[in-house]
């Protein structure tokens, strides 16, 4: 199964703080994902995301807002896969 892990922000200390946190998060799954940093402001609203950072698995929001630590973020991973 593929996975499809994006993470939408224009670059603050948030957005790369999720990417992070997201990659070591597949990382304790074991999980292969392909991970992708969307900066691009028509691209991110084209999500209906108004608050960044967020995080589009498999093209579903599945957080937006804030930063996780790892073990919820495992959560939420595993919930949208």
């Amino acid at each position: 199964m593929s996975i499809s892990i994006k993470v939408l922000g224009m670059g603050c200390a948030n957005c790369k703080n999720l990417e992070k946190t997201t990659i070591n998060a597949l990382s304790e799954l074991d999980l292969n994902a392909t991970v992708e940093k969307v900066e691009d402001l028509q691209k991110i609203m084209a999500y209906g995301v108004m608050r960044t950072p967020a995080l589009v698995i498999n093209e579903k929001v599945a957080l937006y807002g804030r930063v996780p630590g790892v073990a919820e973020l495992k959560e939420i991973i595993q919930k949208n896969i």
